[in-house]
């Protein structure tokens, strides 16, 4: 079938499936009031690729149907670019806000499935062809995906990947006629809620006598024994005047539970196959996803830079201070847009045909934007000040009495009309003190990894080649 559109996405997510918001045993997402807009706007997304056809879709190369071209898996650095585009086009629909769109999994396997060298070594290869197979199934079904990777954590001292015995992580408990049956929970499947199918994959290497937790899978979310814990919900009603954002931009995020849930034998990728579990992941997988984080992040401070510019026009704030505090945000924005272009640049052949980024500027990126996200924060509430809550809703200019005294005391600067200066301090808002805020805050902190994290592991995905060479001249210097 070709791409869907969003009603046929919607139309998809009336299956049944076992998740809980907010305390409720949700029936229908698509009605649901804490689950509403997101998945509304997904649909808006679906239906983007369609209004912007010549830049999000492609015939698929073997049955020339319409897909995403999400789901290209990358030949030249002109697919790269082909997909930049794309890419960009889905993330600026949410201003970088939603970070799990469907693009993001659609990218990952595309991945996966042009390394089957990857995936096929340490005698992978059924697992591999698998892979590949699913792949097809994903794109020619325009299939939502969500993934779960994380352990759950009950005890750090203990690490963060599973040692043999552990009851909470996910295993293999049995097999059946067509396939094993999984049990355990993994965190954190964000976009849960919209997706159509949920998929496993590698996350931190495994120690030693822990076969059982090396797994790779997809399964439908209606599959029996499959559970979703949302947290709490942050969307906040339905007026996109008083909730621009957080009316529609709530991608949720959900503790999974799989209470002895059987997985085809066809969806199987990695079964118990400790080498490939804790291999296949080391490559090309950051150089190829990360083009499509790495966009989004530039979208999303491209827009937090244009909030704190119209922020100080409503007030006229031209001032040094609060031009300063504008102009860091323009640098991480330019930064980040800089990276993505160098990475693309220095594009590569990863094996089996596969192109994918230079994932150096990349990698600094994942340690740095961590730390960036929430100094943003902190200067858009510098800017804004008091004014954050002098903001009018929708229902206090639409008061016949209301309205005039609105416009009288609260204009902007320059003529600017009370309305116009509402919106913009309820957007900034929205993005940097909502509840949905706190949430993408929190997310930003710790979206593939930490900065500390990444920060102490650098030299995992460095080359100090060139480093060491500019110090040994000088240390191998003759006394």
């Amino acid at each position: 079938m070709p791409a869907r559109t969003g009603k046929q996405f919607l139309e998809g997510l009336r299956g049944a499936r076992q998740v809980w918001v907010d305390g409720d045993r949700v029936s229908d997402v698509v009605d649901h009031p804490a689950l509403s807009g997101a998945a509304h706007a997904l649909a808006e997304v679906f239906d983007l690729q369609y209004r912007h056809a010549d830049e999000c879709l492609m015939p698929d190369p073997e049955t020339g149907e319409t897909i995403a071209v999400s789901h290209i898996i990358p030949r030249s650095r002109a697919d790269l670019e082909r997909r930049h585009k794309a890419l960009r086009r889905v993330s600026e629909y949410s201003v970088g806000l939603m970070g799990r769109t469907p693009d993001y999994m659609n990218v990952t396997y595309a991945g996966f499935a042009g390394r089957p060298d990857e995936w096929g070594a340490h005698g992978n290869e059924e697992g591999a062809a698998r892979l590949v197979a699913y792949q097809k199934f994903l794109r020619r079904h325009d299939i939502s995906l969500t993934h779960t990777i994380v352990q759950p954590t009950v005890d750090k001292a203990l690490g963060d990947a599973p040692q043999a015995g552990n009851q909470q992580a996910l295993r293999v408990v049995g097999e059946t006629e067509h396939g094993i049956v999984v049990r355990g929970a993994r965190i954190l499947a964000t976009l849960a809620p919209f997706a159509d199918e949920i998929a496993v994959y590698p996350g931190l290497p495994l120690p030693p006598g822990a076969n059982d937790y090396a797994l790779s899978f997809c399964v439908p979310m209606s599959a029996p024994g499959l559970k979703f814990l949302c947290r709490d919900s942050v969307s906040a009603g339905t007026s996109r005047f008083d909730h621009p954002l957080s009316s529609r931009f709530d991608e949720q995020d959900a503790f999974v539970i799989f209470d002895d849930v059987e997985v085809p034998r066809e969806r199987v990728f990695i079964d118990r196959n400790m080498e490939a579990y804790n291999t296949v992941m080391r490559s090309s997988w950051p150089a190829n996803i990360q083009q499509q984080t790495m966009i989004r992040a530039a979208v999303k401070l491209e827009f937090a830079w244009g909030v704190a510019m119209r922020m100080a026009e409503a007030i006229n704030a031209a001032d040094p201070n609060t031009m300063q505090m504008i102009g860091e945000i323009w640098t991480y924005a330019e930064f980040t847009r800089s990276a993505v272009l160098a990475a693309e640049t220095g594009a590569r052949e990863w094996g089996a045909g596969m192109v994918a980024c230079d994932p150096r500027p990349l990698h600094a990126l994942r340690c740095t934007l961590p730390l960036w996200f929430p100094r943003v924060n902190e200067i858009i509430r510098l800017i804004g000040s008091h004014n954050l809550f002098a903001t009018p809703t929708a229902s206090q200019f639409a008061d016949k009495a209301l309205r005039p005294l609105i416009d009288t005391y609260l204009p902007g600067a320059k003529g600017m009309p009370a309305e116009q200066r509402a919106r913009i301090f309820r957007l900034a808002w929205d993005y940097t003190g909502s509840a949905l805020a706190s949430r993408n805050e929190q997310y930003e902190r710790f979206y593939l990894a930490s900065s500390a994290r990444n920060l102490a592991r650098h030299l995992v995905f460095t080359d100090r080649t060139g480093a060491d060479r500019l110090v040994d001249r000088f240390l191998n210097e003759p006394l």
